[in-house]
């Protein structure tokens, strides 16, 4: 069992950065490939990001690409996305999750999700 809890929301203008942070609880975190999911009002949540276990690999949504960087520390047990450039298309809630078996879109594969933090962007 993995708990998340991300952080690291809030409100920014256009163009601005936040660092999203999603913390692991137990000691099989880097069992785990990761990945960051994101949900806007209305819409279906989407992939954004994904690293894997050992951060050898990254994948990334075409539409965040050269904006956005995964990233993951096994010994904090923590995974963070950096999330530059912001436009108001960004604003969702953005989701953290566990795979045991991948690190790219398929969402179906991720056994464990967090609560989510709140991005807005405002133009």
């Amino acid at each position: 069992q993995v708990q998340l809890v991300e952080s690291g929301g809030g409100s920014v203008q256009a163009g601005g950065s936040l660092r999203l942070s999603c913390a692991a609880s137990g000691r099989t975190f880097s069992s785990y490939h990761m990945g960051w999911f994101r949900q806007a009002p209305g819409k279906e949540r989407e992939f954004v990001a994904g690293v894997s276990r050992s951060a050898w690999g990254t994948r990334y949504a075409d539409s965040v690409k050269g904006r956005f960087s995964i990233s993951r520390d096994n010994a904090k047990n923590t995974v963070w996305l950096q999330v530059n450039s912001l436009k108001p298309e960004d604003t969702a809630v953005y989701y953290c999750a566990a795979s045991a078996s991948t690190y790219t879109n398929a969402a179906d594969e991720y056994l464990y999700w967090g609560q989510g933090t709140q991005v807005t962007v405002s133009s």
